[in-house]
């Protein structure tokens, strides 16, 4: 028991590693997670002090933790069961599968990630490019918001700065969690997405086992009180309008609000406006083409990106205009499922993306781009001032929400022709306006979200700091007008 034993060097060496593997996996490892989850938990008890609405500790939980719970779900194994039984496969290769979707569509929430860097990071971002103006964040609506319900974001999607600029704005009140699609699934910034919450959702996969685990992670998060942003209408917008949207998710809310009510769930209209969109003339070749494919070069994205750094380096780069969120009359929908009760999720869609459409913030180059459009695309100066102020009137009848400068006078004139005219969507001569050939489309793209807030009808209005009639609750509804 006490004799020498002789090894080779090698086998000495591959002993110690495997004992220090070993100690670390049993001891060190433990110890170290131990001690860096209390620090994030006080850290997140630190935080939930500031934030209107805390983290829950849902959202904190570990990432394989979130995939054992979604996979054993009693719906989730149905399903299993079921695919097993449709495809012809065996019950453990089904679950194998139903494993790896469930671990493609969990996020791996991090708060330093979130708070420390990306909240920082996206405020840079946000007021280096734009002006950016917030309307209806303090409306009573919004305070009002009991604060035991899961709170769902839905929002028309302008541009991929939508992720961007909402997740600074809605950072005092909660961490989002997103619905983001596969083009986000590239590295590095799939890992980054994912430690900010997001999760990654296929649009166009039809597999049921998958649209189940999908369904199953939103009602959890939701029934949680995990803080939710939606894009309803599933993709950026090609024509400038406010869609129709795409029920998905927000069926999978619903039908998990029916099956466990409990909680409530409200929505929170959000409405985006920019001056420039980045991708605008994608969008609007792609809708052109009728296709949702956006052939984005990387180069382009490179050399665009430098040349902004290149230009603030010198202190030559001119910010892209006004940047505006609105927050429209938040909807309860425990409130309206027992007003309407037979009523279907394509119903409360509606609704809910009428609210967004009557919230879209009117500015500079979206109005001045409308008044030119609405003189057929050429007109002299006074034609053009003229027209502005009948669709000034006319917005400022239908209750809509406008960030136009004030002075001096005519100033939002004058800043929507300078920008349409420096990016050559239309030119001025002496006192004479015309929209240069081949550039209709883009002007009618920007056009687009004033005049659709001119032909829908009245209903619930953005933040003007008047009293109106929502024609659904038969409810005052006053909503302050908040410029920061």
């Amino acid at each position: 028991m006490f004799q020498t034993v002789t090894l080779p060097l090698w086998a000495l060496i591959l002993i110690l590693a495997f004992a220090a593997v070993t100690f670390a996996s049993h001891f060190l490892f433990p110890s170290v997670r131990w001690f860096f989850r209390r620090r994030m938990e006080r850290a997140v008890a630190k935080l939930n002090n500031r934030l209107q609405r805390p983290i829950e500790p849902f959202k904190i939980m570990r990432r394989q933790d979130q995939v054992t719970r979604l996979i054993y779900d009693p719906q989730v194994m149905e399903a299993v069961r079921d695919y097993a039984r449709e495809e012809g496969v065996p019950p453990n290769v089904a679950f194998e599968k139903a494993r790896s979707y469930a671990r493609e569509i969990v996020p791996g929430f991090s708060t330093a990630t979130y708070f420390g860097f990306a909240i920082k990071l996206a405020q840079r971002i946000s007021q280096g490019l734009y002006h950016v103006r917030i309307g209806g964040a303090d409306s009573p609506g919004l305070q009002q918001i009991d604060s035991r319900a899961a709170v769902v974001f839905v929002m028309n999607h302008r541009s991929n700065m939508d992720y961007v600029l909402i997740t600074w704005l809605a950072s005092k009140h909660s961490a989002l969690s997103y619905a983001v699609g596969e083009w986000a699934r590239v590295w590095p910034l799939k890992a980054l997405i994912r430690a900010m919450g997001a999760y990654f959702i296929r649009r166009r996969y039809s597999n049921p086992l998958y649209r189940a685990i999908l369904a199953r992670y939103v009602q959890m998060s939701v029934q949680q009180g995990t803080t939710q942003a939606i894009f309803p209408e599933g993709g950026l917008s090609l024509t400038g309008t406010v869609g129709n949207a795409r029920k998905g998710l927000l069926h999978y809310i619903v039908r998990g609000f029916k099956l466990h009510e409990g909680q409530d769930v409200v929505f929170v209209p959000v409405a985006l406006n920019y001056d420039r969109i980045l991708e605008d003339r994608v969008l609007i070749s792609a809708g052109l083409q009728g296709i949702r494919r956006f052939p984005v070069r990387v180069k382009v994205v490179i050399g665009f990106t430098l040349r902004i750094i290149w230009q603030k380096l010198r202190g030559q780069f001119t910010p892209f205009g006004y940047a505006a969120v609105c927050y429209g009359a938040p909807l309860s929908l425990r409130e309206f499922l027992t007003h309407e009760p037979d009523a279907s999720t394509e119903t409360l869609a509606d609704h809910l993306m009428q609210r967004i459409r009557s919230a879209v913030p009117v500015l500079p180059v979206p109005f001045v781009a409308a008044a030119l459009v609405r003189c057929g695309g050429a007109c002299s100066r006074a034609q053009l001032l003229e027209e502005c102020d009948r669709l000034r009137a006319d917005l400022h009848n239908r209750k809509a929400w406008l960030h136009l400068p004030q002075e001096p006078e005519k100033e939002h004139v004058t800043l929507g022709l300078a920008a349409l005219s420096l990016r050559g969507i239309i030119s001025v001569e002496s006192d004479h306006i015309t929209t240069t050939p081949g550039e209709e489309p883009v002007l009618g793209f920007y056009a687009a979200s004033t005049l659709q807030r001119c032909d829908a009808q009245i209903g619930i209005a953005a933040d003007t700091g008047q009293t109106l009639q929502d024609p659904d609750t038969h409810e005052d509804i006053k909503l302050q007008n908040v410029i920061k």
